[in-house]
């Protein structure tokens, strides 16, 4: 198994021209340090909305939405699975890690510590490409799965470790200046 950080930095190894959400706290911390670029979305302040704000931007954009979601998150919102699946936007991704705690609030664990499988719910909620993936490899090779399947929706749970590699850096930008950038670099063909 991996840790939250290895696992964002293997998906983002992968990413080409896909836009990229990614949910608040650690993550889109993590994210920012691994590859900054203008059409990475980093949430502020509005944890369970990544999936959201993701399928809004699927289903007004051609480009693939990958949404790099915490466990934590998706369980705060989990109305957005059942929209997702409602509207099947066939050029969106979830990326769900899923460390079976609040790893950006001191690793209190979530529902999945018990047993709840988020790749079950999503598939029952009609995202039919849901599944679970924990190794290196796995992860490695997730993108490129994605792209080749061409068809979505799809949720990928990504079990990862319960230990954080070490607190990673504030953000550099605001948020005007992340949705500035932002809405500038999707309106510009990759």
């Amino acid at each position: 198994m991996t840790t939250r950080h290895q696992a964002i930095r293997a998906i983002m190894e992968q990413v080409e021209d896909e836009i990229v959400v990614c949910n608040i706290g650690h993550p889109s911390r993590e994210l920012f340090e691994i590859q900054d670029r203008p059409r990475n979305f980093y949430m502020l302040g509005s944890m369970g909305l990544a999936s959201s704000i993701g399928l809004g931007l699927a289903l007004s954009q051609p480009e693939r939405v990958l949404v790099i979601e915490g466990e934590g998150s998706v369980l705060m919102n989990l109305g957005s699975l059942a929209t997702i699946g409602a509207t099947s936007p066939e050029n969106l991704a979830l990326l769900i890690i899923d460390n079976e705690s609040y790893g950006s609030t001191g690793f209190q664990p979530t529902f999945t510590a018990n047993g709840l499988s988020l790749a079950a719910v999503a598939k029952e909620c009609g995202i039919e490409d849901s599944f679970a993936v924990s190794s290196p490899d796995e992860i490695g090779g997730l993108v490129d799965r994605i792209r080749q399947t061409g068809k979505g929706p799809c949720c990928a749970v990504i079990r990862t470790e319960k230990v954080m590699d070490k607190v990673p850096p504030l953000i550099s930008l605001d948020a005007e200046d992340i949705k500035k950038r932002f809405m500038e670099a999707i309106r510009n063909e990759p």
